[in-house]
C-alpha cells in the first residue's frame, strides 16, 4: 500500500519568470564583452604633442690650452722655497723663491714647525680647498687628486711662507741662501710639461694623447739640482684654446663667424674667443681649429687641458621625433583648374564626366589641397580623389588638363581631429632622433598640435584610437 501511495507523488518544477530588468541586463553584459573584445583586437596609436624646442648639439670639446710660457732655472743646488703664491701675478723684482744650499734654512723651519701656530684664515683657506676640490670631484678624472695633493702642499708652504722669511731675515748675510726675484711681470706657476713652447701651428693629433701625457710638479721645501727648471712665469694674457673638429660643415660654420661665444666647462664661465684654423690631419679627417682669448687666462693657468663648449646661434622650430616623419605622393595640378563651389567656396577641380546618355558632362569634385608651389603655379592635391587619366576643365575656358603628374610631400600625420590627416612640413635641422621644422606653415603644423608619433603605423584618413599622449621635452645629443 505504500509503494502505491508514494508513485502518485510528482516534482513540483518552478516556472522561470523572465523580467525586463534581467534582459536589459543581459544586453549591456553581451555588449561590454563585445567592447572589451574589439578594443584589445584593434591596434591604438601613441600620440606625440608638438611644442617649440630647438636641439642640443654636442659642441663640447677637448682643447690644449697654450700661452705665453717661460722656463726659470734654479741658480744653485738646495732646497726651494716660494714666496709668490701659484697662480697670481708678480711684478718685476718682486721675491719669488729663495734657494739653501747651505741646508741651515731647512735646519732652522724643522725646528720652528712644531711651535708654529695656524690662523683662523688659515684654516678655513685649507678649507675653502678641500670643499672646492670635493664638489668638483670626478671619478672619470682621477688625475685631478694628484692635483689637489699638490694645490694642498703649496698652500700650506704659502702659510709657512712668515715664518720662513723670519728664519731668512735672520740669516742674512750667512751664505749658502740665495734670493731669487722675477725679471718681468707674469703669472706664476710651479709645474712643466713640455707644451710650453709648441706653438698653436704646431698642435698635431698626438699632442692630444693624454696618455703620455706628464706633468711635472714643483714643490715647495724640496731639493732642486742647480739649472733644473724651478718655475714658470706666463707673461701675456692672450692665449690660446686649440681643439679638434672632425666636421668640415662645422669649421665652415666657425671660419663665417669668426668669433664665437665659448663656455669654460670647470666653471661655467663664458667668454668670446676668435677663430683660427691652423691645420688638419688629412689621415683622421681632423682640422685643428684655435680659439684667441685676451682675458681670464689665469682662471685656468693651471691646466693644460681644458673642456669648453662652443655657444652657437641655432633656429628654434617646432620639435617633432623622427619616427613621425612620412613620405607621401600627391597629383599635382595647375593653378588655373583649382575652382571655388558653393556658398562655402570649397576648393576643388571641374572633372569631366558621362551621363546615363554616354554624354560628355562635368562635376565638382571636392579636393583637399596640401601644399601650394607659387614658383611652379602647381597645388598638391590629395590622391585618392583623382586618378590618373581623369581630365579636368579651366574655369571659363575650353582647355583641359589630364591628370599625370605626381610628386612626393614630406609631412606627419596630424590626429587632432580624430583621423590621420598629413601635414606637409619643411625640416630646418635635424639630429638621429628628433628634426626641427617650420612653424605656422601653410597647410602646416601648429604648436600643441597632436600627430602619430610612429608613421609606420597609420595611413592617410585612418580613424585612430589614441593609446597615448606623449609630451617628451627632453633635448637630443
Amino acid at each position: 500500500m505504500a509503494q502505491e501511495h508514494n508513485s502518485n507523488i510528482r516534482k513540483y518544477h518552478k516556472p522561470l519568470n523572465i523580467n525586463i530588468g534581467m534582459i536589459i541586463f543581459g544586453v549591456m553584459f553581451i555588449y561590454i564583452i563585445i567592447c572589451i573584445i574589439m578594443y584589445l583586437q584593434t591596434e591604438h596609436l601613441s600620440g606625440y604633442e608638438v611644442k617649440t624646442g630647438s636641439l642640443t648639439v654636442n659642441n663640447v670639446y677637448r682643447g690644449i690650452a697654450l700661452r705665453e710660457e717661460t722656463l726659470y732655472e734654479a741658480v744653485d743646488a738646495g732646497y726651494v722655497y716660494y714666496f709668490a703664491p701659484e697662480g697670481t701675478h708678480v711684478a718685476c723684482g718682486d721675491l719669488v723663491y729663495a734657494v739653501d744650499s747651505s741646508s741651515k734654512l731647512a735646519e732652522i723651519m724643522n725646528e720652528t714647525t712644531e711651535e708654529e701656530n695656524l690662523s683662523n684664515s688659515d684654516y678655513n683657506s685649507l678649507k675653502n680647498k678641500i670643499i672646492n676640490y670635493r664638489s668638483n670631484f670626478s671619478e672619470t678624472e682621477f688625475s685631478t687628486v694628484y692635483d689637489f695633493k699638490y694645490d694642498l702642499q703649496g698652500e700650506v708652504a704659502k702659510l709657512s711662507n712668515q715664518a720662513v722669511l723670519s728664519a731668512m731675515n735672520e740669516m742674512a748675510g750667512a751664505a749658502g741662501i740665495s734670493r731669487c726675484y722675477a725679471d718681468r711681470a707674469g703669472a706664476v706657476v710651479f709645474s712643466s710639461d713640455g707644451y710650453e713652447n709648441i706653438k698653436p701651428q704646431e698642435i698635431t693629433l698626438e699632442s692630444f694623447n693624454e696618455e703620455n701625457y706628464t706633468k711635472n710638479q714643483f714643490l715647495a721645501a724640496n731639493r732642486f739640482g742647480k739649472n733644473d727648471a724651478v718655475y714658470k712665469l706666463v707673461t701675456k694674457e692672450d692665449w690660446d684654446v686649440v681643439i679638434q673638429v672632425d666636421s668640415e660643415e662645422r669649421v665652415q660654420e666657425l671660419q663665417e663667424a669668426e668669433y664665437v661665444k665659448v663656455k669654460f666647462m670647470e666653471d661655467q664661465y663664458e667668454t668670446w674667443g676668435k677663430v683660427t684654423v691652423y691645420g688638419k690631419d688629412e689621415n683622421e679627417g681632423v682640422t685643428f681649429v684655435g680659439l684667441g682669448f685676451t682675458t681670464s687666462m689665469i682662471n685656468y693657468i693651471k691646466d693644460r687641458f681644458v673642456d669648453v663648449e662652443l655657444i652657437l646661434e641655432e633656429d628654434t622650430g617646432l620639435k617633432i621625433p623622427n619616427s613621425a616623419i612620412a613620405q607621401r605622393n600627391f597629383f599635382l595640378i595647375d593653378e588655373e583648374y583649382i575652382v571655388e563651389h558653393g556658398n562655402d567656396k570649397k576648393q576643388g577641380v571641374m572633372r569631366q564626366t558621362f551621363t546615363e546618355d554616354n554624354e560628355i558632362t562635368s562635376e565638382f569634385v571636392e579636393t583637399p589641397i596640401y601644399n601650394v608651389d607659387e614658383k611652379e603655379g602647381v597645388y598638391y592635391v590629395d590622391e585618392s580623389v583623382l586618378k590618373v587619366g581623369d581630365v579636368l576643365y579651366r574655369e571659363d575656358s575650353t582647355e583641359t588638363l589630364t591628370v599625370s603628374k605626381q610628386a612626393s610631400l614630406t609631412g606627419v600625420y596630424n590626429i587632432n581631429k580624430g583621423y590621420a590627416d598629413f601635414k606637409r612640413i619643411i625640416v630646418l635641422y635635424d639630429n638621429d632622433e628628433y628634426s626641427i621644422v617650420e612653424s605656422n606653415t601653410k597647410y602646416g603644423l601648429r604648436p600643441y598640435d597632436y600627430i602619430a608619433l610612429d608613421a609606420s603605423t597609420v595611413t592617410a584618413d585612418q580613424f585612430v584610437h589614441e593609446k597615448k599622449l606623449e609630451t617628451r621635452s627632453e633635448e637630443a645629443q
